[in-house]
């Protein structure tokens, strides 16, 4: 594989893509709103993911682009953050669909971030890419119009799919951190009534999973989830198992709002039962190396 671009390379993901592909490609090129420079063989190069600039350029005979910009939604959802949440979505894909399609030997594969929060609340039913129910509420909605500004362009000689990725639980990045965090001062029993599904993937299987994709040329939507969705109330049992902390004072919903409000996020983002399973990458013969979440903690916590 010769050269790879990564779109808002620089967070969490980013940096997981990078360590695990960075002997994979001859090149790798990171567009970030941060200056253009080259760090221990990394290229970075300055965008600011709504207009042509120069970085467009770099598309030109590129293997692979992945794109995983967007405003986190780790914040209070006010009307101007809603706003930002979604344009930062929308034209990041828009503007490297125009990209694409100016160039002359455009990238062979572009993957975009999505998300698994597509789905419905779900406590009923395992949603999958053929026979889930996309639900009806603001993030479902960003959901739908990110991909639709990614699908409804034609690129004809660039492959696109993109990834409905779940919580990715990562050592030194994502949402492991502050749940780890809250469970060892003691806060680390189940939220709200911890009924509620989370759909989670190991850092590893995720980037090994972009990986997969890219090698067998899978189109389309894919969920990047691992194949056993896990309620609340037994993930933060086994959280605070592999962290040795003894007990966990539960959160129910009346407390997760107001600290919520504290720390300047939304309780959706636990309280959602995200119910979703890897149908098709399970269909293409994808092996998970992490399929278990005792196995996932014992890896990342020690």
């Amino acid at each position: 594989m010769e050269k790879l671009i990564i779109a808002a390379g620089t967070g969490f993901l980013g940096q997981v893509l990078v360590n695990h592909f960075k002997d994979k490609f001859e090149e790798i090129v990171i567009l970030t709103r941060g200056k253009s420079q080259t760090v221990n063989g990394i290229k970075y190069v300055n965008w600011n993911a709504r207009t042509f600039s120069g970085w467009e350029k770099e598309l030109e005979n590129a293997t692979v682009l992945i794109n995983l910009a967007g405003k986190s939604v780790d914040c209070r959802y006010t009307k101007k953050n809603k706003k930002e949440i979604l344009l930062s979505r929308i034209e990041s894909t828009k503007i490297l669909n125009k990209a694409v399609l100016n160039c002359e030997n455009p990238p062979k594969h572009w993957l975009n971030s999505s998300t698994s929060t597509i789905y419905r609340f779900s406590l009923d039913k395992q949603m999958d890419e053929v026979d889930g129910e996309i639900g009806n509420d603001f993030s479902i909605n960003v959901a739908l119009s990110w991909e639709k500004a990614f699908f409804k362009i034609e690129t004809p000689n660039t492959l696109k799919t993109a990834l409905r990725t779940s919580i990715v639980l990562g050592k030194n990045g994502g949402a492991l951190i502050p749940l780890k965090t809250l469970a060892k001062i003691g806060f680390g029993g189940k939220q709200g009534n911890g009924n509620q599904f989370i759909s989670w993937i190991h850092e590893e299987d995720f980037a090994n999973a972009v990986g997969y994709i890219l090698q067998k040329e899978i189109t389309g939507v894919i969920n990047i989830v691992s194949p056993e969705p896990i309620r609340n109330v037994v993930f933060m049992q086994k959280l605070r198992k592999a962290i040795g902390f003894p007990f966990g004072i539960p959160m129910n919903q009346f407390f997760l709002e107001i600290g919520s409000f504290f720390i300047r996020t939304e309780t959706e983002l636990v309280l959602k039962s995200r119910n979703v399973v890897p149908k098709r990458l399970l269909e293409n013969g994808f092996r998970f190396k992490f399929e278990d979440i005792d196995e996932a903690f014992r890896d990342l916590l020690h």
